[in-house]
């Protein structure tokens, strides 16, 4: 690697560990890098593109990404209960209020149809529910 590539990616690296701190703050330590050891298959390019150029300061913020992420994983329905659980949990710790992300299920009843929108809020329920019974 020659010098200006390794700074553009020392700053991009930065830039994806900010972010991730920005969707939870527990995620502090959280390095891009860790991820090829669940993934080794995974490209540097997909990393690039998702910690690097995609989620950078200049584009929206962790809250409306994570409110974003949600609207998409309702409209796939049942396929992705945990990843939903997950992103409700994160959008919750990057500021989304509960009704925030009720309204993003709502909203996807008209694309991924009612059945999928009563599964969603079903989830965001349970999660609000085990979070407001943190200590925290």
């Amino acid at each position: 690697m020659n010098e200006e590539f390794s700074k553009l990616f020392k700053t991009m690296m930065e830039q994806g560990t900010e972010m991730a701190r920005l969707f939870n703050p527990a995620l502090e330590s959280f390095s891009p890098v860790n991820f090829e050891k669940f993934f080794p298959t995974m490209s540097k390019d997909m990393m690039e593109i998702w910690f690097g150029r995609t989620f950078n300061r200049e584009g929206l913020d962790a809250r409306t990404r994570l409110l974003l992420t949600i609207a998409a994983l309702t409209v796939l329905g049942a396929q992705a209960d945990a990843q939903l659980r997950l992103t409700i949990r994160h959008a919750l710790e990057a500021g989304a209020t509960q009704r925030e992300i009720a309204e993003a299920i709502f909203q996807m009843s008209m694309f991924g149809g009612v059945p999928a929108m009563t599964r969603a809020l079903e989830i965001a329920r349970s999660v609000f529910d085990d979070k407001s019974g943190d200590n925290t």
